[in-house]
């Protein structure tokens, strides 16, 4: 993950290629629901004033991220999953009602998008950072015409990565696959 940017502009042709990768991600019932607003350049300060506003600005930590020529926010659409479990190949699995999902896939599905979306950032060379919209996401969604009911999953600063310092998180040592996995069932050994 990146938290510093050059200021070079990303080409729109470069976030369409990552796009037409990441809508490949897995899918329920190849449902597809998601969406991604996409900020270039300018349009990149209208969401820092809305979810950072400058009094909060200058003890942030991450003044490179400020700097990030793009900012992408990926959107599920519960409603793209209730209309398609509708349909009669998909109806008899009742799950046309969001109550009686089990897990919200078009949470799921997006994350996939997501995460599809920065692998593909990285393999084009760009650097990219997921982080959470944790302050005024009503006013971010108000400003930007996003539909209702539509649900923000956070965003994804990307660009040219310039030189960085890890997160405090980064120190964390990564599980072991011994830790993950449960061979056969949980506890088990084999």
């Amino acid at each position: 993950m990146v938290r510093n940017f050059e200021d070079r502009p990303v080409p729109l042709d470069v976030i369409e290629n990552l796009v037409d990768l990441a809508r490949r991600a897995p899918s329920a019932g190849n449902s597809q629901g998601w969406d991604l607003v996409v900020l270039r350049d300018s349009e990149t300060a209208g969401f820092w004033d809305i979810t950072l506003p400058s009094e909060r600005r200058e003890s942030f930590r991450w003044q490179g991220l400020l700097t990030a020529p793009v900012i992408a926010l990926p959107y599920a659409d519960r409603s793209a999953y209730l209309a398609r479990y509708a349909e009669p190949d998909k109806a008899r699995t009742g799950l046309s009602e969001a109550d009686a999902w089990p897990v919200p896939y078009w949470l799921v599905d997006t994350g996939f998008f997501a995460m599809t979306f920065l692998l593909a950032t990285q393999n084009a060379g760009l650097g990219a950072l997921f982080f959470g919209v944790f302050h005024e996401e009503d006013a971010l969604n108000a400003a930007l015409g996003v539909p209702h009911d539509r649900q923000l999953l956070g965003a994804i600063a990307l660009g040219y990565p310039a030189p960085s310092e890890s997160g405090r998180s980064a120190k964390r040592p990564k599980r072991t696959v011994a830790d993950i996995v449960h061979d056969g069932g949980w506890g088990r050994s084999r």
